[in-house]
């Protein structure tokens, strides 16, 4: 697929689970259960020191449905990023804008998602050639800054991470955000092994996000 493809496929799916944990087992079995319980979009933190090898295995499991889309994320450097496009991820997210990290996705023609806060920030990431900027942490900046970035940038798609929680999905699509980073949530009940309950809950909030369209 294309970047802008890649990005249309996020923009469809509306919701991204950020997977951590400590190793390979936890992130793969945390991200396997995010999808079978309709959430598609997954982005491998680097954050484990396995994200490697959990980006390579769960694109071999899902190479075949093109609804599934395994990206990196906590990218924080160029090398970084070609690893992870080399383990197979379809788009990388960073926590901040990198002009190297931009480079090297636009070279392999892979989808670079950063993290900005400001105006000054995100027209950077738009000129670099971003088609979709994360702004982070939301629960810092709220559904009101969202509100405030459309009036100068109506035509910028945001991904928000940080804060978004199940009983305030709408809040968020209602602001303007394109697509929502979750996480937390998820990530805890993977700590106590709680897969079945991580599969409830990513059911759940695809019948929130159902609901919103």
């Amino acid at each position: 697929m294309s970047p802008s493809q890649i990005i249309s496929k996020l923009k469809e799916q509306g919701l991204v689970v950020v997977v951590r944990g400590d190793d390979k087992e936890v992130g793969f079995k945390t991200a396997q259960a995010c999808i079978a319980g309709g959430i598609t979009a997954i982005e491998v933190a680097y954050t484990n020191p396995d994200a490697n090898m959990i980006i390579k295995e769960l694109s071999r499991c899902h190479k075949d449905d093109v609804s599934v889309l395994i990206g990196a994320g906590t990218v924080l450097d160029s090398v970084t990023a070609r690893q992870a496009i080399m383990a197979g991820a379809s788009y990388i997210v960073s926590p901040s804008f990198n002009i190297e990290v931009a480079k090297i996705c636009h070279l392999y023609a892979v989808p670079y998602l950063p993290g900005c806060m400001t105006l000054t920030e995100i027209t950077n990431a738009l000129e670099a050639g971003c088609e979709m900027v994360k702004l982070f942490p939301g629960s810092v900046l709220g559904t009101n800054y969202i509100t405030a970035i459309k009036g100068p940038l109506p035509h910028v798609s945001i991904m928000v991470t940080g804060g978004v929680r199940l009983n305030n999905v709408s809040e968020w699509f209602n602001a303007g955000a394109t697509v929502l980073g979750i996480g937390g949530e998820f990530n805890q009940l993977a700590t106590k092994g709680e897969f079945g309950t991580i599969q409830e809950l990513a059911s759940s909030y695809t019948s929130v996000r159902d609901k919103m369209k």
